[in-house]
């Protein structure tokens, strides 16, 4: 029996939409990034983009366990001499609630060009809407 490699053109990708409501933010991340590799596929290859695409909505809704909102830091650097930015998990929630999502996965992700691709596949919004209807996404059931 010989060994099936699929082919980057060959994949079919799917849309799936992810409620944030309530969720907790480490689970859904890993989940979202599970089906961004493909890992929930029969044909899953490391080195294939294999992944489908993924909306999450309300993610102003998430919900962290522990301290976090207040222990937790988020760091930026400008590339110049005292251009360290530092912002709790409390602040970046009311303000950039979708860059919070999009970190946790991003870090879950291949740290190369093959990771770069599936994170392109990631689309977060605040609210409960989203201008991907035409793409006919599928509610994704995450356990969190």
């Amino acid at each position: 029996m010989k060994t099936y490699r699929i082919k980057p053109h060959e994949v079919e990708r799917k849309w799936w939409v992810v409620d944030a409501t309530g969720k907790t933010l480490g689970r859904l991340a890993s989940e979202i990034a599970k089906i961004l590799r493909g890992k929930h596929k029969p044909y899953y290859q490391p080195d294939v983009d294999c992944g489908d695409f993924v909306i999450v909505v309300n993610a102003e809704k998430i919900r962290v366990t522990g301290k976090k909102l207040d222990q937790k830091i988020y760091y930026r650097h400008s590339g110049y001499p005292g251009g360290l930015k530092a912002r709790p998990l409390r602040w970046m929630l009311e303000n950039k609630p979708e860059e919070v999502i999009r970190l946790a996965v991003k870090r879950m992700l291949p740290k190369n060009r093959l990771g770069h691709r599936m994170l392109k596949k990631l689309k977060v919004y605040r609210g409960p809407e989203h201008p991907h209807k035409a793409q006919n996404p599928q509610p994704l059931e995450v356990k969190a």
